[in-house]
């Protein structure tokens, strides 16, 4: 092979080389289709980083959630959290009790902090362990209005200023799709 030739495949290699790493970078967006796909295992590496959470409710109790796990919901274009509960209380014969809370939710995009959010979490199910009768429904109650407040306006995914430009164009996210594997987002 000439020297001329190995030169010109030297350059031609370093070039594709070079194109495809802003691209890798990118992976996720298609820009073609103006769409940006998050994968279930991307979205659940972001949830679980947040996490755990808690809060007090009523001065005497304190709610808190661990090891979340996303659900999604194609058809009813909505995600899932389900995540250990656990309720500690000076009042309770057996304090923490412990169960597992479902909570799914909208999900809207904010602009502000360009980030993918919860919206309006409703706990669909609420199970605990060791408590029976009227304890178990106050505690059920207490439980499902504390996990709806935590995860309310949870990030499932943040996007960079950079992640959002192409050239000279910056792009807006717009309709938001719920999959059985991912959640697509418009760009526009």
């Amino acid at each position: 092979m000439p020297f001329n030739s190995r030169r010109w495949m030297l350059r031609a290699l370093l070039g594709a080389t070079v194109l495809q790493s802003p691209l890798s970078a990118l992976a996720g967006f298609n820009f073609f289709l103006s769409e940006y796909t998050a994968t279930r295992d991307e979205l659940q590496a972001q949830i679980a980083k947040r996490f755990p959470v808690a809060e007090r409710y009523a001065e005497i109790f304190m709610v808190g959630l661990r090891d979340p796990q996303l659900g999604l919901d194609a058809r009813g274009n909505r995600a899932a959290i389900t995540a250990t509960l656990t309720i500690a209380s000076p009042l309770l014969a057996v304090s923490p009790v412990q169960g597992v809370v479902s909570v799914s939710s909208a999900l809207r995009y904010d602009t502000a902090t360009r980030a993918l959010r919860l919206d309006q979490p409703k706990a669909e199910r609420l199970e605990l362990q060791g408590v029976q009768g009227r304890d178990a429904e106050r505690l059920q109650k207490i439980g499902a209005v504390v996990a709806q407040e935590l995860l309310q306006g949870q990030v499932l995914r943040s996007f960079t200023a950079e992640e959002l430009t192409v050239g000279r164009k910056t792009y807006e996210i717009g309709d938001i799709t719920v999959q059985d594997d991912g959640i697509k987002v418009q760009l526009k």
